[in-house]
């Protein structure tokens, strides 16, 4: 195991016989079975995160498109980076046309960012709000409190939402009123 890697070893009594390594918040998380005994650790998990790292650098991101990832770069630093210790992670971001009912989805695993191409037409505040929530996925996977701390420090937060909703809204009714009343 190279000497700079720090690795967390979480023991779990479900896990009977495989050994894991992954990345959290930036972090190398090795999940070992609880019984494994510290000799059985010291032998096989250093060459399990070595082939972990050589697959980590040997992994290519696609090229982002349009800009965006010196934008989601701008966006973490301002927004993720003072709430977060952790380095931004590799990442690529790109637009795509086959998302109709998502807006943007992130592979938190590969650094893989998609935003569907409907946000191309959105407020620019619109569409940082969604690659800014993309982004903290890769600190974050799940929309716990933790991830919705992360997010919390941008100021159009509330309104990007309500925009999305009110989007959506109009989409699913074909633009027609809610209400007779308002005719």
């Amino acid at each position: 195991m190279p000497a700079d890697a720090e690795v967390e070893v979480r023991r779990s009594a479900r896990r009977k016989r495989t050994l894991t390594v992954f990345r959290e918040q930036g972090r190398l998380v090795a999940l070992v079975p609880a019984r494994l005994t510290a000799a059985q650790e010291r032998s096989l998990l250093p060459p399990l995160v070595e082939r972990f790292l050589q697959r980590e650098s040997r992994r290519t991101l696609p090229a982002s498109t349009d800009g965006l990832d010196e934008r989601a770069r701008r966006l973490h630093e301002a927004y993720l980076a003072p709430r977060t210790a952790a380095p931004l992670p590799a990442f690529s971001v790109r637009w795509v046309d086959n998302q109709q009912r998502r807006w943007g989805s992130c592979s938190s695993d590969s650094g893989h960012i998609r935003l569907s191409s409907r946000l191309r037409t959105m407020p620019l505040w619109v569409s940082d709000y969604v690659l800014l929530h993309e982004l903290a996925h890769l600190f974050v996977p799940s929309h716990s409190a933790q991830f919705h701390h992360l997010l919390a420090g941008y100021p159009d937060l509330a309104r990007a939402r309500a925009f999305l909703h009110g989007y959506q809204h109009a989409t699913d009714t074909g633009g027609q009123a809610w209400s007779d009343e308002l005719d």
